[in-house]
C-alpha cells in the first residue's frame, strides 16, 4: 500500500554554483558512491542535482522530520544504471515509524532541472 508520495525539483546552474562556491557541501551531501559513476568518473551537475532532488523528497514523504542525515539516504544504481535508493540510520528509523518497507525512485533532468519523485510503500 501507498504510504506517502515525496518529489522536488532543483535548478541545475543554481545547485552547481553552490557546489562551486562551497567545495565540502559534494562530501556533506552525497556518499563517495553518489559522487562518481560506477567507472569512476565525477558525476555530473545534472546527476548530482537530481539526487539532491531525490533526498529531498524522500524527507517530504516522511513528512520531513528534524534529524534526518543526508547520508542516511543514498542513491545508488544497478549495472544497468537504474537508480535505486537505500535508507539507513535516521532515514530508516523514519521509515521504519510510518511503516514504510519499500521505495520507488524516479530521476529526471531536462532543460536545466533536475527533479525526482519517490513512493513510499508499506
Amino acid at each position: 500500500m501507498i504510504v506517502a508520495v515525496g518529489i522536488d525539483v532543483v535548478l541545475v546552474d543554481r545547485f552547481a554554483r553552490a557546489l562551486d562556491r562551497t567545495p565540502l557541501l559534494g562530501v556533506r551531501l552525497f556518499t563517495e558512491d553518489e559522487r562518481v559513476t560506477g567507472s569512476g568518473n565525477p558525476r555530473s551537475a545534472e546527476s548530482l542535482a537530481a539526487r539532491f532532488a531525490a533526498k529531498e523528497a524522500v524527507a517530504k514523504a516522511l513528512g520531513a522530520p528534524a534529524g534526518l542525515l543526508w547520508h542516511d539516504c543514498e542513491i545508488v544504481a544497478d549495472p544497468d544504471g537504474r537508480p535505486w535508493l537505500t535508507v539507513s540510520g535516521t532515514v530508516a528509523a523514519a521509515a521504519a515509524a510510518r511503516g514504510i518497507s519499500r521505495w520507488h525512485l524516479s530521476l529526471s533532468h531536462d532543460g536545466g532541472i533536475a527533479s525526482a519523485m519517490v513512493v513510499a510503500e508499506s
